[in-house]
């Protein structure tokens, strides 16, 4: 049985044609980029190849990109590179959504002493642009709003956010990590000060990706020692890696159409059939305005790991909340901060494809999801009880008991 792979928003696979380009940095093209020679100053030259590569894609000028290891290390640089260069002010802006690469910046940055605000959503996972207006102040050193959430696609409208941070004349940084190579980012266009993007999301290596900042924006590095990446960071450059995120974001510009129509289209398949064929499931989001490649299914009143496990058992690989953080019994952060009941956000299940997956691989995931949730609702308690019309305040009491962050 061939496995049908639609979890590549925790990670995807590397296109074979980024493999290809990356090989002779591992062999005879190895030498150092910042070396005087011309052994050296050829690889030096691929580097930057690279990185016009990457400008391209999100319209922005080569100097702008700066590499680094990944989305996390990326958002870690924009975030606390900008409170270093604004040492007086102590206020950090974010949502409550955010992944745990800002998210958790910003809970250390509140045991420090810093104000941090947490921007709420509602049901369906959107903004409101009024909290953030009212929560922005002379002491704000700046705002972290992801582009697209990596649980539900959710996309925020970061544009207007963007204008209404940057008329209080505050820098601006989006985790952008899903949304390169799914939607179109315009750097020429946006007020964004800085994005940082991850390359194992668009079919590059794990291990590497890159921060854009806008000219003319403060930043002290993270990461200090040699005069690398125009001394924004310290560190001979990772070649072969740089080189294919090049050569992924070159085809991720190529795929963008596709993305956005078949790739589309399959999820809008897949998540109709799901629901018409399975009762009491619901999407997690905002349906009109999400990444075209990402789902968010709740199937009620069943536990989301179980399902994972007799999805694997027939090979299909998706994710119950969302990666990075699973291995615990607590609902994702975001279903929370939604407010999705608790009796769904236990059996949330993502799918999320790439131009990877075919329609074979939809029908598969069609045919096997409906009896795998019966499964797991014959042995549910819940089930039963929500069967039999019975309150379900027990494990509303169990709820409550589970939610360990007050905001």
């Amino acid at each position: 049985m061939k496995t049908v792979y639609m979890d590549n928003n925790a990670t995807t696979r590397t296109d074979p044609a980024v493999v290809e380009a990356m090989l002779p940095f591992f062999s005879e093209l190895y030498g150092n980029p910042s070396s005087m020679h011309s052994f050296g100053g050829q690889v030096g030259r691929h580097v930057r190849e690279a990185r016009e590569k990457i400008a391209a894609l999100i319209n922005a000028h080569p100097a702008e990109i700066l590499f680094t290891s990944c989305g996390t290390e990326s958002d870690n640089a924009a975030i606390m590179g900008t409170l270093r260069s604004y040492p007086d002010k102590k206020h950090f802006i974010m949502t409550r959504v955010e992944h745990p690469a800002v998210l958790n910046v910003g809970h250390y940055l509140r045991a420090r002493g810093y104000r941090v605000t947490e921007l709420g959503v509602d049901r369906k996972g959107r903004l409101d642009l009024g909290e953030l207006r009212d929560a922005l102040s002379d002491d704000t050193a700046l705002v972290s709003v992801m582009t697209a959430n990596n649980e539900t696609g959710v996309i925020f409208p970061i544009d207007e956010i963007g204008e209404i941070v940057k008329a209080r004349g505050i820098p601006f940084h989006t985790d952008a990590v899903q949304a390169v190579g799914k939607i179109p980012m315009d750097m020429a266009r946006q007020p964004i000060d800085m994005l940082s993007l991850s390359g194992h999301k668009l079919h590059a290596p794990k291990g590497v990706g890159a921060l854009y900042i806008r000219r003319g924006t403060k930043f002290t590095p993270f990461v200090i020692g040699g005069h690398q990446e125009s001394g924004k960071r310290g560190g001979t450059e990772n070649v072969p890696y740089i080189v294919g995120l090049g050569k992924a974001s070159e085809l991720a510009g190529e795929h963008l159409k596709e993305e956005n129509t078949r790739v589309k289209k399959m999820r809008d398949r897949l998540e109709k059939e799901l629901l018409e064929r399975i009762p009491n499931a619901m999407i997690n989001g905002d349906p009109g305005n999400r990444l075209p490649n990402t789902t968010s299914i709740s199937f009620e009143y069943v536990e989301g790991e179980s399902i994972l496990l007799l999805m694997n058992a027939v090979q299909i690989c998706a994710s119950s909340g969302s990666a990075c953080t699973s291995g615990s019994l607590e609902p994702s952060h975001v279903l929370r901060a939604m407010g999705v009941p608790f009796t769904a956000a236990h059996g949330s299940i993502r799918f999320s494809l790439s131009v990877y997956n075919s329609e074979e691989d939809v029908d598969h995931v069609i045919e096997q999801m409906p009896p795998i949730i019966q499964k797991v609702r014959d042995i549910s308690p819940f089930w039963k009880d929500f069967q039999a019309g019975k309150p379900i305040s027990a494990l509303m009491a169990g709820g409550s008991g589970h939610d360990h962050h007050h905001h």
